[in-house]
């Protein structure tokens, strides 16, 4: 297979990947201008840039550009560094671009409200693919959501059963009522989508949160959802509420730390709010 098709491919799986180009040879080389050696995330490779020491070295940079999502340029001077004498080369110097592969990120939007709209334009103008979930057809349909990759306008049951959320997936939950929120998050919790978000109040975070602990679903699942979604910056309209979804699922993207801290201590507490409420039910 063509190393573009595998490259394809591989952000298809929702996987990552690293593409090592070299872009300047000066000199005798192991191999030539715009070689190229595709390191997938489970540590294989295909294509070459040379072999040996250069290609080793490459392979473990490689490993680090596609978990920080930044491109770097190495740069090899053969002549003078004699751990590269390992007879793949004769001397001279090159340069290789490598550049993170990421995988197609996915947001699942679970309704199809205002709210929905205004998410599924920010989400596009931030570069996420966007697929539509609603049971309303007057709602679920391409003339609201010209671009998104599959519209769904179907029973909720029906619809998730159709669903295979990646590693790579962003599930947003906002459906016009808690009934379906709480169906979707009872499916989503399961799913190793990198993003759980759902709409509402802190109240009704916690009437969901209490029903669903009864059913039997661990606390420790429902930690990992951003609920109440969002960015806490006071939005009110559809408009801004989408703002601050979005944002956070840029962050989430993006590795914000600080981010992720705020939400398992919001968690925690919501959860602990769920938990003292039962007590006195």
């Amino acid at each position: 297979m063509d190393i573009f098709e595998e490259i394809v491919e591989l952000r298809r799986a929702g996987r990552r990947g690293a593409l090592a180009t070299i872009v300047n040879a000066r000199g005798s080389i192991p191999s030539f201008e715009s070689a190229k050696m595709l390191v997938r995330d489970d540590g294989t490779i295909s294509g070459t840039i040379g072999g040996g020491c250069v290609e080793a070295e490459v392979w473990q940079a490689a490993r680090e550009v596609m978990e920080q999502e930044k491109p770097r340029t190495l740069t090899f001077n053969l002549n003078h560094d004699p751990k590269y004498d390992t007879g793949l080369v004769c001397g001279g110097t090159l340069e290789i671009y490598l550049e993170p592969i990421l995988p197609v990120q996915t947001v699942y939007l679970f309704g199809a409200g205002h709210v929905s709209v205004n998410v599924y334009r920010a989400a596009r103008m931030a570069g996420f693919e966007v697929v539509v979930i609603d049971d309303r057809e007057s709602y679920a349909n391409r003339e609201r959501f010209p671009e998104a990759k599959d519209v769904y306008a179907e029973d909720f049951d029906h619809a998730l059963s159709q669903l295979t959320p990646n590693q790579s997936s962003y599930l947003v939950i906002v459906t016009r009522g808690h009934r379906d929120d709480m169906r979707v998050l009872r499916w989503a919790v399961d799913t190793p989508a990198k993003y759980i978000g759902m709409i509402g109040s802190q109240r009704k975070v916690i009437a969901i949160y209490k029903e669903l602990e009864k059913e039997g679903i661990a606390a420790e699942k429902l930690a990992r959802v951003y609920a109440p979604v969002g960015l806490d910056i006071g939005a009110i309209t559809p408009e801004e509420i989408a703002i601050a979804i979005v944002a956070e699922m840029i962050a989430i993207r993006r590795g914000a730390g600080s981010l992720n801290h705020k939400r398992s201590v919001k968690a925690s507490e919501i959860l602990q709010s769920a938990k003292q409420t039962s007590r006195e039910d």
